[in-house]
């Protein structure tokens, strides 16, 4: 049987009379791209420090790679790539020098690849990192964590600062490390940023796990938001009685609905009309995950 990346088991802790987590239970697999969602003071940044030991909880369990992150010591941490959500890079070393010194303390780090990183990144090595803006302080880490290839990462809000097209070229690390079998542990609010890699997500509110989904079977099952534009007018009785499609609503030329699974009945029956334009808009997975969860 195969021993999860990370396993936590009844996870509590406690500020005081304030609660941040209550009974957290989640198990992320070898290899796995796992989404940790949920806005700004949901237990996020709570539960990554737990499995850092940076922490302790009030009540309940964690485990990585089969071992208590309070006894794993050093062994452990080289395993892990960790970026803070909170990043305070400050001082007169350069970025370079930085990152000589972490990876000295890794001892697994190939020769060039900071290089590559920091050129992927568009990052200047020369630059100390205490003068430098938000989003140079973040590729620095986003470099430390991912430059030695550890076999899990641990990445928290990973993409603050970055601009949008640095937000994708991080998502290009995260699919690379994928496809070499790490693990991915990803905390964002921003839904996005997971979206397109994680094999799997869940989604905290006020310190509660609302649910675990497969990322794909989400998508699969998820209602979209549908608009064709015909090139002439269109009989509401060719439509109306469409399976998978709700909400239907048909003004001259425009159709406007939402469907949930099978579409081939609505786009075979719109082929029968000259078509102008098709437009089919997903929700995101905060949506999703609402919609699944409102009730519970």
């Amino acid at each position: 049987m195969t021993t999860p990346a990370i396993r936590i088991e009844n996870l509590t802790k406690h500020y005081g009379k304030n609660v941040a987590l209550t009974d957290l239970n989640l198990e992320v697999m070898p290899g796995e791209v796992f989404g940790f969602l949920g806005p700004n003071g949901a237990g996020k940044s709570t539960t990554i420090r737990i499995l850092l030991d940076l922490i302790r909880p009030t009540s309940g369990r964690v485990e990585v790679f089969g071992t208590d992150p309070r006894t794993g010591g050093a062994e452990l941490r080289r395993r892990i790539g960790y970026l803070p959500g909170e990043l305070a890079l400050e001082g007169r070393l350069t970025a370079k020098d930085l990152l000589d010194f972490l990876a000295a303390q890794h001892g697994t780090v190939a020769a060039g690849h900071i290089e590559e990183l920091a050129e992927l990144l568009d990052l200047d090595l020369a630059r100390k990192v205490g003068a430098m803006s938000k989003g140079n302080k973040q590729k620095v880490g986003i470099i430390a964590a991912f430059m030695h290839r550890p076999d899990l990462l641990i990445l928290d809000e990973p993409t603050s600062g970055l601009d949008p097209l640095l937000q994708q070229r991080f998502l290009e690390m995260v699919e690379e490390a994928k496809a070499n079998g790490q693990t991915v542990f990803m905390s964002s609010h921003i839904l996005s940023e997971v979206q397109q890699t994680a094999d799997r997500a869940v989604i905290m509110r006020a310190g509660r796990l609302l649910g675990t989904e497969n990322v794909e079977d989400l998508r699969r099952r998820a209602p979209r938001s549908v608009k064709i534009v015909f090139g002439e007018n269109i009989f509401d009785d060719d439509f109306a009685h469409l399976p998978s499609v709700r909400d239907l609503s048909i003004d001259g030329k425009t159709l406007r609905c939402t469907t949930e699974g099978d579409v081939d009945a609505l786009f075979k029956t719109a082929t029968k009309y000259p078509l102008v334009s098709v437009l089919s808009t997903e929700p995101d997975l905060e949506e999703l995950f609402f919609n699944l969860y409102e009730r519970r």
